[in-house]
């Protein structure tokens, strides 16, 4: 199994956090794509997510950004609501999933 910590949507390119909740969630689905194929794994392989949201509206936008990079493979998903997080990201997004290659 991988365990990917939390992400916020940092560019790995300029090492800055992007603008905004659809780019940061973007930012940070790449980043966990990245990750994952790094570790020997996917997307795909992915069983559980944990989201973090500062503003709960925002769940719908998300929601449709996630369901772009998961539209087959559904893992098992909590989201949830916090006052704040690092570096002032809206939002943070853990996984863990499964390798291919042993």
């Amino acid at each position: 199994m991988i365990f990917c910590s939390g992400q916020i949507g940092i560019d790995p390119k300029t090492s800055n956090l992007v603008q905004g909740i659809e780019n940061q969630t973007k930012q940070i689905l790449e980043n966990l794509k990245n990750i994952l194929e790094e570790a020997g794994s996917s997307l795909d392989k992915v069983i559980k997510t944990t989201i973090f949201l500062t503003n709960i509206n925002d769940f719908q936008k998300v929601n449709e950004i996630y369901g772009q990079y998961f539209s087959f493979h559904k893992p098992a998903r909590s989201t949830v609501c916090v006052a704040s997080l690092p570096k002032g990201a809206l939002i943070e997004i853990e996984a863990i999933a499964l390798r291919e290659k042993f």
